[in-house]
């Protein structure tokens, strides 16, 4: 009878890791756990005391800091595998989880069905033959080498990209494969995982390609599978569950989509709502089940696409499953930098940058060239961008991976302010408030195509006031609108009083804020 190594990685969240670990050992199958080094020591303590003394359970004898799109998680996953290999000489599979996956079919049914199909499991399709990367970069993720993370290196990892491109260099594919990609979410025989070890052993050619290739593990293991195992013994699946919005960002499950994902054809199923509690404790109780039958139907990827292509809010599974622009998240803080000086709130967001670790991101609704992650095409135009405004900022808040975000905009997106304020999250906002002198007004008209280089002097005397007048009236209408958290620093104040404000907009220490508040140049043209 098959026996699963679960292989977990997971770097939050250590009671649901806990309860995880033991559900899916309880009935005779093993887990090795890799945590990430750079998450809370503490937590990887609670796992270990939990866990130590479960001999299904084993841990990576090697913890690594990982990154989203980097080397790092395929290396994690391959600490995790050899010490699943060593300590789980019974494992007939290995499968690949997240922490927000759970099992969808009882532990009885999915030891069957492996007995049942002697194959690997896994995604791999021909990666420039194939349409499965909808949106962004191809051929770029493997011809340039890509030594930074794209997230928290954004700027170093852009200016490498463009050096090599520019320069023209490029690297040749190991002659010998043929990259192939697909879900991270695989499930391989014993055999073919210790085939996959013993090459990395050999071909350090591929391993150092690989390394540098932008998110390797859509296309590691895909690649190595394909290149070592018989065609006929690969089906090119997944057995985890997963549905994506148009957007590309993965549909989350709640406690009403119980029966949906019984009747799916898979056995696991991801991303299930942490808030989920119910969902959660009835999956838990299935994995060890004896006896249930399973009905299935696969309707759940054409549903969905049914109802979210009629515009309309679903009733079936209730409204959370279908409206997927309705809210940011009731946990989540979006924080509002407002200011009609771009520079100058940008140059507060630089220091914000640097003396938190809140992600920041400038005029997203009010300049094109917003540096932003590929996010399926919403992100292309200020038009997307503004009609889609939750949607947006929910897959940044996804990208980020957090509950905090910051963005700037401008005093005249008075209704954005207001829609925002309006969610269930907590919006809180920053206004910046500048000191206009008339060389900067007159450079505003001009930049905004009120004034030209020739516009005469009698002109720009009456256009001034009118200029002036319009900013004052933003700013007073963002009063007027009397927002719940709303809080202001001054160009005019004291670095004291703006640091009082700016603590209480950021929930930090008044000594925090006041590092960026006495920035000698912080309001300066």
């Amino acid at each position: 009878m098959a026996k699963i190594a679960y292989i977990l990685l997971c770097h939050k969240d250590p009671d649901a890791i806990i309860k995880q670990a033991e559900r899916l050992t309880a009935v005779g199958d093993y887990m090795s756990i890799h945590f990430d080094a750079s998450a809370d020591p503490a937590h990887y303590r609670i796992i270990r005391k939990a866990l130590d003394q479960n001999p299904h359970v084993t841990f990576s004898k090697k913890r690594i800091r990982c990154g989203w799109g980097e080397w790092s998680l395929v290396q994690a996953t391959l600490h995790a595998v050899e010490a699943a290999v060593e300590n789980f000489p019974r494992a007939t599979h290995f499968y690949m989880l997240s922490g927000d996956c759970m099992a969808i079919k009882s532990a009885e049914y999915t030891h069957r069905f492996l007995d049942n199909n002697d194959a690997d499991f896994i995604e791999s399709f021909d990666y420039f033959e194939s349409d499965w990367i909808k949106t962004g970069w191809t051929k770029e993720r493997l011809i340039y080498r890509h030594w930074f993370n794209e997230r928290s290196q954004k700027k170093l990892f852009y200016w490498m990209f463009e050096f090599q491109k520019r320069f023209n260099i490029t690297r040749e594919i190991p002659h010998d494969i043929q990259v192939q990609i697909g879900s991270q979410w695989w499930c391989l025989r014993r055999q073919t995982i210790e085939s996959l070890l013993e090459f990395c052993k050999k071909r350090r050619d591929v391993i150092r390609f690989f390394r540098t290739t932008w998110i390797p593990d859509e296309t590691f293991f895909q690649t190595l599978v394909r290149h070592l195992v018989p065609e006929k013994e690969i089906r090119g699946r997944t057995l985890t569950f997963l549905m994506f919005t148009d957007y590309g960002i993965p549909v989350t499950f709640y406690n009403d989509h119980y029966d949906l994902l019984l009747g799916q054809d898979y056995l696991f199923a991801r991303k299930i709502s942490p808030n989920a509690q119910d969902l959660k404790r009835r999956l838990g109780l299935l994995y060890a089940a004896q006896g249930v039958q399973f009905q299935i139907s696969n309707e759940g990827r054409s549903l969905f696409t049914f109802l979210t292509g009629r515009g309309r809010i679903g009733r079936r599974f209730s409204t959370r499953f279908w409206e997927t622009e309705s809210t940011l998240g009731r946990e989540r803080e979006l924080l509002i930098v407002v200011c009609k000086k771009w520079h100058v709130a940008k140059r507060v967001l630089d220091r914000i940058r640097q003396t938190t670790n809140v992600p920041a991101i400038e005029y997203v609704f009010n300049e094109e060239d917003t540096p932003l992650p590929a996010l399926g095409g919403i992100e292309k135009t200020l038009g997307k961008r503004t009609r889609h405004r939750r949607a947006l900022m929910r897959m940044l808040f996804d990208y980020f991976e957090t509950d905090r975000l910051i963005v700037c905009m401008d005093p005249g997106n008075l209704d954005l302010l207001e829609d925002f304020a309006s969610d269930r999250s907590t919006t809180r906002i920053l206004e910046v408030e500048c000191s206009f002198s008339d060389e900067y007004l007159i450079g505003h008209a001009m930049r905004v195509g009120l004034a030209g280089e020739q516009t005469s002097e009698e002109t720009l005397d009456r256009l001034l006031p009118t200029i002036r007048n319009d900013m004052v009236f933003e700013s007073d209408a963002i009063r007027d609108a009397q927002f719940e958290n709303h809080n202001r620093i001054r160009e005019v104040a004291s670095a004291e009083d703006n640091a009082q404000e700016l603590a209480t907009f950021l929930g930090v220490g008044h000594e925090k804020a006041k590092e960026i508040t006495t920035t000698d140049y912080l309001f300066a043209d």
